[in-house]
């Protein structure tokens, strides 16, 4: 009663697919599964300090013996970064410098490669980054949830689901606030349900953001 799973999670397999792709064996999963949390994360931090990229989509990693190729899916809104022909390759060099430097890999290369995604606010991590720095600036939550699911309508998705938890609007109760548009067809395992947990911290302390977005049905 009451049981919930992660709507990707709950997916893999049918609509969604891992964004780690490597094998290891069972003693050593638990290590390249800390690898990949961290190399994830030292790229956020790399690009959030030293440019002015943000809204990163999702990070995927393959690895292979000699090879570990990181693919960084971006938003087109953040164009200004990803359309500077002189800056990107360099800063990208940095960032796989580091990188590298960072886990001491030494007998293994490291690849990374910047892709743009054609609709940005039909990502659910993207949205709820829309949502956190309207929220860090004191932006009333209903009226930074409605925004959010206007930029998602342009996206041409069939439906979306925004909830936020904790302190709003700085109440001495924590309370869940939610609206949906669309449908959000959650216990239906073919619907193509995109989502993401997000946490943003504020004067008045840590607030959740959950996104689920509806993009397509698979065809039985």
């Amino acid at each position: 009663m009451g049981q919930k799973i992660n709507p990707l999670g709950l997916r893999l397999g049918t609509t969604q697919s891992h964004h780690s792709l490597w094998f290891a064996q069972p003693k050593n999963y638990s290590e390249g599964l800390q690898e990949d949390q961290k190399i994830r994360e030292f790229i956020k931090n790399y690009l959030q300090k030293n440019t002015d990229a943000k809204g990163i989509a999702r990070i995927e990693i393959q690895k292979r013996i000699d090879l570990i190729q990181v693919i960084i899916f971006m938003g087109m809104g953040f164009s200004k970064f990803l359309n500077e022909t002189e800056s990107r390759p360099r800063v990208i060099e940095e960032l796989q410098m580091n990188l590298q430097k960072e886990f001491h890999y030494v007998n293994r290369k490291l690849n990374i490669a910047i892709t743009r995604i054609a609709k940005p606010y039909g990502n659910p991590n993207i949205l709820a980054e829309f949502i956190a720095v309207q929220l860090k600036n004191r932006v009333s939550f209903r009226k930074a949830m409605k925004k959010a699911i206007e930029y998602t309508e342009q996206a041409d998705t069939k439906g979306i689901q925004v909830q936020i938890a904790g302190r709003i609007d700085g109440k001495e109760i924590a309370r869940v606030e939610w609206i949906r548009e669309g449908r959000v067809p959650l216990q239906t395992i073919h619907a193509k349900i995109d989502y993401c947990s997000y946490t943003v911290r504020t004067i008045y302390g840590v607030l959740g953001i959950k996104i689920w977005i509806f993009i397509d049905k698979e065809e039985e």
